[in-house]
């Protein structure tokens, strides 16, 4: 009976650590709020655009230095993770919030441009924490976990902005205050709660986690419709505002029924199977359950004979990152992924000045658009891409190709400048960048191993600040340049559709040719799904362990 109580703890403990870390991800895109203060930036250090875009690319170049985040989730526990990426953001943060409300003076550029690096980091360190330890609990849905959890982070823009409007008035030093004091608040809960826990050993186990995975979506979904309604209704102030707040904050809260649910559940359900039983019995042998799982959802390992040379590990087994990049595998994802996540970046920087020269005076829904679109792919493809997997045996790289498709299409739509193609793009921009996270965070798990993944995540993640310059910095720059006109006050403008036509048209030959990567990895990989998906059917036709 003891072990029976021990059991349905644990269980439940590993849904309160999931709840802990939505709610870390809800918080942790405050890397792409740059805009909300920039301007009281630009005011009080008396900057130039030039200079004010520089800073913007300081908070990004805070992404490149996740590899350190990766490294240290491989030695210290989610714990210290965590206390490291809400630390640094407190810092950073709460020094941008000490010049922003002339607390102290403002400070020099470069020291600037070292807070604001420090506060992008900052995330890298909460996502490394939060999505290492949830793929490594949930190893058997790691779509839906990965849907979720990204899913919440494409809201957390609008999360924090919304708030900030409504209790704030959308006063820049009281932004940055929330920027600060919440995810450090967040993270400081979740460290008691996040923690690796053994992964489901049986069906019954499995099928209740889609169930609760299930709820999670549904949830998410109504704070996405809540939120997008707030900005179309306009009523900002007031009491209006503080029932928005107090709402949204249960909606966000409410996840929290999940985990007693289980608890209570597995207290009701008292007696449990000799099997799950008898799996426990013995906690040192907890990680080698879990690891014998994780092999056999994937590969049957090939027996190495005593005394020969231990051989390079195949698809589907632990690799070290040295070992992951030495395979084409590795690159063929890391170049897709360049290939979607840098466009799709290039146009979410670019959107104000899309906007301006295709003759919109306010870009400001195109932005929130790209967001809440961003959250639907994210939720719809770690969703879908389980289902199917399951079902089918597809592999994830062809929903890669699928929204590589459509986002070429998109990006020739805006180069034709059809009637409202604008409206067009932001949403299919936001759906298949959403989709190419969502997607390649578990198939990165699922070819090279979770012994490493938290390195191999953050290798993957350099295609953000990369992407960003080569598509945003460079192409879009150059090209936009090209097109312009001076302005008699200095500095360049450009009306019409002839100013991103060009862009456009690269980045959708970019996305072609990430069509075709996907489709490689998708044939190369068909066995490794393959052998996922005979594993899942089998195991849910005889009902049993895992182990």
């Amino acid at each position: 009976m003891g072990f029976r109580r021990s059991f349905s703890s644990s269980s439940s403990l590993k849904w309160l650590g999931f709840v802990t870390a939505v709610w870390v991800q809800a918080i942790s895109g405050n890397n792409y709020t740059f805009s909300n203060y920039s301007g009281a930036l630009k005011s009080l250090m008396n900057l130039n655009q030039l200079e004010l875009n520089n800073l913007s690319v300081a908070k990004d170049v805070g992404k490149a230095f996740g590899i350190l985040a990766g490294l240290a989730s491989d030695r210290l526990p989610t714990s210290v993770i965590l206390l490291i990426g809400c630390f640094e953001g407190l810092l950073g943060y709460g020094v941008q919030w000490l010049v922003v409300s002339r607390t102290i003076q403002p400070i020099s550029y470069w020291q600037m441009c070292i807070f604001l690096c420090m506060g992008g980091n900052s995330t890298t360190w909460m996502n490394t924490a939060v999505l290492v330890t949830c793929i490594r609990n949930f190893r058997r849905n790691r779509g839906p976990v990965s849907g979720i959890l990204k899913g919440y982070v494409g809201l957390s823009t609008a999360i924090f902005t919304d708030l900030c409007t409504a209790l704030f008035s959308n006063d820049p030093a009281s932004f940055l205050v929330l920027l600060a004091v919440v995810p450090f608040a967040v993270c400081l809960t979740a460290v008691f709660f996040l923690r690796e826990i053994p992964p489901a050993s049986s069906a019954e186990e499995e099928n209740e986690e889609t169930r609760y995975f299930a709820v999670f979506n549904i949830v998410a979904v109504v704070v996405a419709v809540y939120l997008q309604s707030y900005d179309i209704i306009g009523i900002k102030t007031g009491v209006f505002s503080v029932a928005f707040a107090s709402i949204l904050l249960f909606l966000l809260a409410s996840p929290i029924a999940i985990p007693f649910h289980s608890f209570i559940k597995s207290l009701n359900n008292g007696e449990q199977g000799d099997d799950i039983e008898g799996r426990i019995q013995e906690p040192l042998l907890r990680s080698e359950i879990a690891a014998a799982a994780a092999e056999k959802e994937v590969i049957v390992v090939t027996a190495v004979e005593e005394g020969m040379e231990k051989k390079r590990p195949v698809l589907g087994e632990d690799h070290t990152i040295m070992e992951a990049i030495m395979t084409v595998d590795f690159w063929v994802l890391f170049v897709s992924f360049l290939c979607g996540v840098g466009t799709g970046l290039a146009v979410m920087n670019n959107m104000g000045q899309i906007g301006l020269a295709l003759g919109y005076t306010n870009v400001s829904i195109f932005v929130s658009m790209t967001s809440i679109w961003g959250f639907f792919g994210r939720i719809l493809s770690g969703t879908l891409s389980e289902y199917f997997l399951k079902k089918a045996g597809t592999p994830r790289p062809l929903w890669n190709a699928a929204s590589q498709i459509l986002m070429a299409v998109g990006y020739i739509l805006m180069a034709l400048a059809v009637p409202n193609s604008l409206y067009i793009g932001s949403m299919v921009v936001g759906v298949c960048y959403g989709v190419r996270l969502a997607i390649t965070v578990p198939t990165a798990s699922e070819l090279f191993g979770l012994k490493y993944y938290g390195l191999i995540y953050n290798i993957l993640v350099l295609n953000l600040p990369l992407g960003s310059f080569l598509f945003s910095g460079l192409l879009a720059g150059f090209l936009y340049d090209a097109e312009a006109t001076p302005t008699p006050g200095g500095g360049n403008t450009c009306v019409g559709a002839h100013c991103y036509r060009l862009i456009f048209i690269v980045m959708a030959l970019a996305s072609v040719v990430g069509v075709g990567l996907d489709l490689v990895l998708a044939y190369r990989t068909k066995e490794i799904y393959a052998k996922i998906h005979a594993s899942k059917k089998s195991k849910n036709k005889s009902g049993g362990s895992l182990s």
